[in-house]
């Protein structure tokens, strides 16, 4: 599926189907003397959060429910996407593993139908491929060969978001906003 084909927006009532947004914050900047976790992003970062988010209005459901990291760059991800979900701003995210990452979301109602995640490299690729059923994939080799800043993975599942855990959900589409 190319990465601008639009992602079915109904499902037969026999399945309940759920998309998972991980995307990995914009590019930061580098200031003297500020902390990791309080880094800004860079002018590159808020130019490609926005394309990020533009194309996952374009491609996906509307997005219910964000979850993102706590650290500066994150956020700054989060309101230059254009996104308009209620958020959850979360320490656990800086830093998270795929089981952390996973636990999160788990957390979340199941009225939530299309969720993003907006954390940090390892945590956001390995994740993608933790979760994916098909992580041979061409999309997950793209991923595989490089997750850069403001890179996007779309995985569907017909699972509960509390039931999410290894090969639980499909990677479908593999996106770099540039």
């Amino acid at each position: 599926m190319s990465s601008d084909t639009p992602l079915p927006l109904r499902w037969t009532a026999m399945e309940s189907r759920r998309t998972l947004i991980l995307m990995r914050h914009g590019k930061s900047a580098y200031p003297d003397g500020v902390p990791d976790h309080d880094r800004p992003l860079a002018p590159r970062g808020q130019r490609e959060a926005a394309l990020g988010g533009k194309w996952l209005q374009r491609v996906t459901a509307p997005v219910d429910h964000v979850l993102c990291s706590s650290a500066v760059r994150t956020r700054e991800t989060f309101a230059a996407s254009g996104i308009d979900a209620p958020v959850q701003y979360l320490e656990s995210l800086y830093g998270a593993d795929p089981e952390i990452i996973a636990e999160e979301v788990g957390l979340i109602g199941e009225d939530s139908q299309t969720l993003l995640v907006i954390a940090h490299w390892p945590g956001i690729p390995e994740a993608a491929l933790w979760l994916a059923d098909n992580d041979d994939s061409d999309e997950a080799d793209q991923m595989r060969s490089k997750f850069p800043t403001s890179a996007i993975a779309v995985l569907t599942t017909t699972r509960r978001w509390d039931q999410l855990d290894r090969g639980a959900a499909r990677l479908d589409k593999f996106h770099v906003p540039r």
